[in-house]
């Protein structure tokens, strides 16, 4: 899989960044992604070193491409977080969210599992939750960090790091669900890590996945409590925050929810590890210095402090975002053999091809808004349900698929969440009214369809840009017949803002879309080549 520019191509249309990119990051320069030397070291300072990474989503076997050249896997991960460690004694391994979720087989299948052992192995110091962290509700989400017995997978242990967040609270006592905070001790220096998700949560995560609790403000939560820290004496105070932000390669033009953070918190906060937008973010931002390294495992960052033995103040710190090339580097074994013992636990079932592909399906957008790969899932949900029309969040997306044989295994990287398919009726208005619904006040998110064709025009105001829309005869659709949908569970229950399928009638519960993608699949020659279809037209000037 190449990473390249997400190219939704929508000029005037903020692409926000509190929404999740799963596909394709920018092309990264080189120059900048080797280690640099630190600040000289000062003998009356303390010299810490914080490890990072976000947004790994159990990606524990998969290799990407980088300009070309292999990056990923997690033993590749571990062997260069092992060597920078063994640079300095004072380090501690931090993560910022999604460590699982939206994960390949060979996590997900196992429950996750195996993504929470490798962090025990390579002895994590402390992380927060992401909003992928609740897919599956907040008792696995217990389960996974305390331990607990799981009818799929048997007894688990845990993590045995301390998870934090601060802004997750149990809606009847209004405690949060995890300790909000956590002071760890460095050669007798004491750091104190707050932790907080993203308040989008709600909206992007099925409603059973936050049932039960409530996501407060971020800098609210993260100001209630520094002051708990200070009275502990401790005056080095790190956040590990699961919320967008990006920069450039030098640290500018910052720009986020991480920036407006950075600038709401209190002045006791020197660092913010991010994350949720799987982008690249090394700034200073009102003194304090916020960091995000990309997803997936392809990056990490490294963030040297010097801190005052007399004051506990951070002094100085700084910086790198070091991309994870497998080139010039040995995988560690020990995390080599896990991923292996894991992969042949779900062998059987993955490696079990399922169809033939003469060319490459990415879900990379056009400047209309539209992915081969979106078209064919689409395809694959309105043949399962036999209705008029269906629609797929493109944020649900999680994988291109290479030319060649399509595994089981890769299908499920694809759509890993295990959404049953919702069919509805809804009226020709209401269709419009939610494909008007892709352009939001802050962010655009293209919704992929089958069975119908649009035309859009950027320079209309929110809630009209969309213009005609046709049925496949070319006559236009009428706002006042009902037609049959068919949206997985998170969409048709008003995921990513798009409420008015909350609208939707007579509702039936259909497959799972990953069965439905898959017998799809199945259906098709051996080997079948898929192109886009033209659905989505913007007016062009």
């Amino acid at each position: 899989m190449d990473i390249r520019t997400n190219q939704a191509g929508i000029p005037g249309d903020t692409q926000g960044l509190s929404k999740e990119y799963h596909g394709h990051f920018s092309n990264r320069p080189e120059a900048n992604l080797q280690k640099e030397n630190p600040p000289a070291a000062d003998k009356r300072f303390i010299q810490v070193q914080l490890l990072g990474i976000n947004d790994l989503h159990g990606q524990l076997n998969v290799t990407r491409k980088v300009n070309g050249k292999p990056v990923g896997r997690v033993d590749y991960l571990a062997a260069y977080l092992k060597q920078r460690a063994s640079q300095n004694k004072n380090t501690i391994m931090v993560h910022s969210g999604d460590m699982v979720g939206a994960s390949p087989p060979l996590s997900a299948l196992l429950q996750d599992e195996p993504t929470i052992e490798i962090l025990n192995k390579l002895n994590y110091g402390i992380g927060t939750v992401g909003n992928h962290e609740f897919d599956e509700g907040v008792q696995e989400l217990l389960r996974l960090i305390n331990g607990g017995t799981s009818d799929k997978t048997g007894n688990f242990v845990g993590a045995n790091f301390p998870n934090i967040v601060a802004n997750v609270v149990d809606k009847k006592t209004g405690d949060p669900i995890l300790s909000p905070y956590k002071v760890l001790k460095v050669n007798g220096i004491e750091i104190g890590f707050i932790g907080v998700v993203t308040t989008d949560t709600p909206s992007i995560v099925i409603p059973s996945g936050v049932e039960g609790v409530k996501f407060t403000d971020e800098v609210d939560a993260i100001n209630r409590y520094v002051p708990e820290l200070q009275k502990q004496g401790v005056r080095s105070i790190v956040v590990l925050a699961h919320d967008p932000g990006t920069s450039g390669i030098n640290g500018e033009n910052p720009t986020g929810k991480l920036v407006d953070m950075a600038n709401g918190v209190d002045d006791e906060v020197d660092v913010i590890f991010g994350g949720h937008n799987h982008a690249y973010m090394n700034a200073t931002i009102n003194n304090k210095l916020v960091i995000q390294a990309y997803s997936y495992g392809t990056a990490f960052s490294d963030v040297y402090l010097q801190i005052d033995p007399k004051t506990k103040d951070i002094v100085s710190k700084k910086a790198d975002i070091v991309t994870t090339f497998q080139d010039g580097i040995t995988p560690d074994s020990e995390i080599k053999n896990m991923v292996e013992g894991y992969e042949a636990k779900v062998a059987p079932l993955v490696n079990r091809v399922i169809g033939t592909t003469t060319d490459g399906l990415t879900s990379l957008q056009n400047a209309n808004g539209e992915s081969v790969l979106g078209d064919l899932i689409a395809d694959s949900q309105r043949n399962s349900m036999k209705t008029d029309f269906a629609f797929m969040n493109p944020g649900g997306i999680r994988a291109d698929l290479d030319p060649g044989d399509i595994t089981w295994g890769q299908a499920y990287t694809v759509q890993p969440f295990n959404n049953a398919l919702i069919k509805m009726t809804m009226t020709g208005q209401q269709v419009r009214d939610v494909l008007n619904q892709q352009w939001g006040a802050t962010s655009t998110n293209m919704l992929q369809i089958s069975g119908l064709t649009y035309t859009w025009d950027a320079n209309h105001p929110t809630g009209q840009k969309v213009t005609s829309i046709l049925l496949p005869d070319g006559t236009p659709i009428d706002p006042n017949k009902t037609y049959t949908v068919v949206a997985n569970a998170f969409l048709a229950g008003g995921g990513d803002g798009f409420t008015v399928f909350n609208q939707g009638q007579n509702r039936e519960t259909g497959p799972i879309d990953l069965d439905a993608f898959v017998d799809y699949l199945k259906t098709l020659p051996t080997p079948f080549t898929y192109s886009m279809g033209n659905r989505i037209h913007r007016v062009q000037y």
